[in-house]
């Protein structure tokens, strides 16, 4: 808990961080206070289809007459639902191969990297599609999907800080006193995880929200009259030219929340590691 205070103390004398921070702060309570912010029900008609924003219905109504700034405020609980569960999924099978794969090396390390470079190969968003397409529609296949997609990145990122870690002269020492391999992996090897593992899993939580919005776009993640960002974006292309309101706001959140997440993983990476400072 100390050295978690001391990190959040530095991100906010970081002007960036400051900035990730707040933002991220925001956004969640966005999400968790959707139903006492949101002034109407997300999926029902409260005017005129394709109504133009106004002091009664701040983001404009879509083609079925529902209130978009409602929409978007609900959206943004799904956003980050899918977002950081998928991230949990990726992040804690891709700990534990990781942690596996740097600590034993040979035919282990050679296996579970062989099957990351295979699920490396294909194009995250295509991936993501692929297993969501096996699996079917839906908010929980979606955020299997993504948390697939996910896996390789963690494996990598752990695998790394793993084998320097395991060079450590304290780590030898508990190798050499015969202390067992679970306690060095838990005390010793895990801590210099930790720095690296938190960036990635930040960066992460914006690409998986970048991901989800991409399927629903697609109609293959969260399905209508659910409200999320991509299926609003994906609703408003037919009119873009009548109703281009439709289409600014959702887009419009999808870029600021992966900003502020990038924004704050970045200023998380020069905390954590004052020496990739730029």
């Amino acid at each position: 808990m100390k050295r978690l205070g001391q990190t959040i103390r530095d991100l906010w004398k970081d002007p960036m961080g400051r900035i990730g921070m707040i933002g991220i702060l925001l956004v969640i309570l966005v999400a968790i206070f959707a139903p006492l912010a949101a002034p109407f029900e997300p999926d029902k008609m409260v005017a005129m289809p394709k109504s133009a924003p106004s002091a009664d219905y701040w983001f404009g109504t879509d083609n079925y007459g529902r209130d978009i700034f409602s929409r978007i405020l609900y959206g943004a609980r799904v956003s980050l639902e899918v977002g950081i569960i998928a991230v949990g999924i990726g992040a804690v099978a891709g700990y534990i191969l990781g942690l596996l794969a740097g600590y034993f090396e040979g035919w282990v390390d050679r296996v579970i990297m062989c099957v990351m470079d295979i699920l490396f190969a294909f194009p995250s968003i295509l991936l993501a599609i692929f297993i969501s397409a096996v699996l079917g529609r839906g908010l929980v296949n979606t955020m299997i999907a993504i948390g697939i997609v996910n896996i390789p990145v963690f494996a990598r990122t752990v695998r790394a800080a793993v084998i320097s870690a395991k060079g450590l002269e304290y780590v030898s020492n508990a190798r050499s006193v015969g202390v067992r391999t679970g306690a060095i992996l838990v005390r010793h090897i895990s801590p210099n995880v930790v720095a690296p593992f938190t960036v990635q899993a930040t960066l992460a939580l914006s690409s998986a929200i970048l991901t989800e919005a991409s399927m629903s776009f697609l109609g293959l993640g969260i399905q209508p009259p659910d409200p999320s960002w991509g299926s609003m974006l994906s609703e408003a292309r037919t009119f873009m030219e009548q109703a281009p309101w439709m289409a600014i706001f959702p887009a419009l959140f999808i870029i600021v929340t992966i900003l502020l997440f990038n924004i704050l993983g970045d200023s998380l990476r020069d905390v954590l590691d004052p020496k990739l400072k730029t």
